[in-house]
């Protein structure tokens, strides 16, 4: 069933009065507006990978691809029962945790047809216990009753690979290794190497060394991440 939260979105980016779950061929668009197809993707965007790559072969498409950035999570006592707490989740997302799924989008974008936005959006989970008994109930032992949308924060466009470059930190010296763009970022060292693994399978990244066991990375020129 359809979540607030996915309707919301699809709302959102498609208006309300676009057309919604529309058969293409053998597949189901989630809406068409203006010319364009439009999926929101709340699962990962490999199990949408053929489906997106042949339709952008004939059409314009965007995916959303919403990250969250905070999350409220509500407990009731039973499903539709009374509140008996609510609690932001500790788990935070950003604009970097989306490389976590563009490794497995690499061979779809970019493209010309191709439109990818990622929204970070503040949600509302609704949970009630699950069916394990209660002595044994542990802390993942719930059903989500529903997820709502709160807030979009803001919202980020990418549609050439050198978008992507407009990640990289301005600190960040002409030739780098992932070590050194963690340090910039102040992020973890892996989602670094997801986005250097992205940046250079779309074009945007060239190696151009190594330094002791660490590659070397440089942008490519700017015609050839267009």
């Amino acid at each position: 069933m359809e979540t607030s939260l996915h309707k919301a979105l699809k709302e959102h980016y498609a208006g309300k009065k676009a057309e919604t779950e529309v058969r293409l061929g053998r597949y189901i668009i989630d809406a068409v507006a203006r010319g364009q197809l439009i999926e929101v993707q709340w699962s990962g965007l490999a199990a949408i990978r053929d489906k997106i790559r042949e339709l952008c072969d004939s059409h314009k498409v965007r995916v959303v691809k919403p990250i969250v950035a905070r999350k409220k999570v509500v407990r009731r006592d039973k499903k539709g029962g009374e509140i008996v707490s609510a609690r932001y989740s500790p788990k935070r997302g950003d604009v970097f945790s989306v490389f976590e799924e563009l490794v497995h989008f690499t061979n779809v974008f970019p493209h010309d047809n191709l439109t990818l936005e990622i929204p970070l959006i503040e949600i509302e989970e609704i949970r009630y216990p699950g069916h394990g008994k209660r002595r044994r109930r542990r802390e993942n032992d719930f059903v989500v009753e529903d997820q709502t949308l709160t807030e979009i924060v803001s919202s980020h466009r990418f549609r050439k690979a050198s978008d992507l470059l407009k990640l990289l930190p301005r600190s960040l010296p002409r030739q780098f290794h992932t070590g050194l763009l963690a340090e910039k970022l102040e992020r973890p060292r892996w989602i670094c190497q997801k986005m250097v693994y992205t940046l250079r399978k779309t074009g945007a990244l060239g190696v151009v060394g190594k330094e002791g066991n660490s590659i070397i990375y440089q942008k490519t020129t700017r015609r050839q991440a267009a």
